[in-house]
């Protein structure tokens, strides 16, 4: 049996990202193409006919809200080349220690390593919210009330997984499960 247990964190390098990243830069193009078309008054675009547009009011909208979800777009895809919010959960019983770390955006807080001594964990909490919003979260429960989440953002686990990790995790930390009736 294994003593250290890590858990990777998929930050936003998820497919979802990639998609809107690409999707918003290459309409924030085609929107941008067709008001420099209608400001020289050339077909940059083969299949339209943006030429035709009037440079005020149209094209300059168009130039606008193209700029617009370009840069958009360079900011969904340097989240995903910083891989913001990526990072592991690291469960170590030889020496007692709870790692959680995380990436941020660059600058001097970019690395988010945080500490924990097992013992100093009072259970592994367990929040499953239905609803409009559902919420399956876990978190480590520490024994001056202190909750810290170590659950993935993104798509919300079954019901069935989570408890299933969060079991597993108490087990192996030896700590109380909350939360599951």
């Amino acid at each position: 049996m294994s003593h250290v247990k890590v858990d990777k964190i998929l930050g936003s390098r998820r497919f979802s990202n990639y998609w809107w990243a690409t999707l918003v830069f290459f309409g924030g193009l085609g929107f941008f193409l067709v008001g420099l078309s209608s400001y020289f008054q050339i077909g940059l675009l083969p299949f339209t006919k943006s030429s035709e547009l009037l440079f005020i009011p149209q094209g300059i909208i168009m130039t606008f809200y193209g700029t617009i979800a370009i840069l958009i777009s360079i900011f969904l895809w340097l989240t995903i080349v910083w891989d913001i919010g990526g990072g592991y959960n690291e469960f170590d019983n030889i020496k007692g220690i709870i790692t959680i770390f995380r990436l941020g955006f660059p600058g001097k807080n970019r690395i988010l390593k945080l500490n924990y001594k097992i013992h100093d964990i009072q259970s592994i909490k367990v929040n499953i919210q239905e609803g409009l919003n559902p919420k399956r979260e876990i978190y480590l429960k520490t024994k001056d009330d202190r909750e810290i989440p170590i659950t993935r953002i993104g798509e919300p686990l079954l019901i069935n997984e989570i408890e299933e990790e969060a079991s597993s995790l108490a087990k192996f930390l030896g700590v109380n499960l909350e939360g599951i009736e």
